[in-house]
């Protein structure tokens, strides 16, 4: 991709849907990126769109909220635990008015486990894989290099 403007990523998955035969993908797995998620609504409004698990906990030094919200994220079952559990460990924290945290939270559904019970992910909950390929890639694929091409 030339650039990563939500019409780059619109025609590039519009691309991938022809050549998966018209298949379009039941769940997607991305990085925050707002034209990304902006690509994702108009192409592929029917797909869950969750981000990768790397928030807030990474954000910080505090390694016993870290490990605590490790597992608020992931070990929670049920909606009413995760968001019971979030408040508490707010509280616990003295976090209550952090921003980030607070923004976080409003747009959970997205990257917070409970809320993708029956949702299929491969048990994947990071791009690493992904962007460690990209690298891999841009070794070997000029930036110029057509789509049809690539895939052949």
């Amino acid at each position: 991709m030339r650039d990563e403007q939500s019409e780059s990523f619109e025609q590039v998955f519009r691309e991938f849907v022809k050549m998966m035969g018209g298949k379009v993908p039941v769940t997607i797995l991305t990085d925050q990126a707002r034209a990304m998620e902006i690509a994702i609504e108009n192409v592929w409004p029917e797909t869950t769109h969750r981000w990768c698990e790397s928030l807030g906990y990474h954000h910080t030094k505090k390694s016993d909220f870290r490990a605590e919200f490790h597992r608020l994220v992931n070990d929670m079952l049920t909606i009413e635990d995760f968001e019971k559990g979030w408040v508490e460990i707010m509280k616990k924290y003295s976090l209550q008015s952090n921003t980030f945290l607070i923004q976080i939270f409003e747009v959970r559904r997205k990257w917070a486990k409970p809320y993708f019970s029956g949702k299929f992910c491969a048990k994947m909950t990071s791009t690493q894989r992904s962007e460690s390929a990209n690298h891999m890639l841009k070794n070997y694929v000029p930036p110029a290099c057509p789509m049809n091409l690539f895939v052949k």
